[in-house]
């Protein structure tokens, strides 16, 4: 099977960037960081995943205006 991945697809997908959030939320937890470190980052990781599904968003609607759709 060469199956290939569609990365912009899976940057757009909420659940994705909330896979991300979790991960890194236990990850922190697992490695004794500090409440407010893991607090911090998973908010830098849901703030990236926000601007990455509204970019791949409007260059989805660009297209779409470009094409006469």
């Amino acid at each position: 099977m060469n199956k290939k991945v569609d990365w912009k697809a899976k940057l757009a997908s909420r659940k994705f960037w909330a896979l991300i959030a979790a991960l890194a939320t236990s990850i922190f937890g697992a490695v004794g960081a500090s409440d407010d470190t893991a607090v911090k980052v998973t908010g830098i990781i849901t703030a990236v995943g926000a601007c990455a599904v509204y970019m791949l968003a409007e260059a989805y609607t660009d297209g779409k205006k470009i094409n006469g759709e």
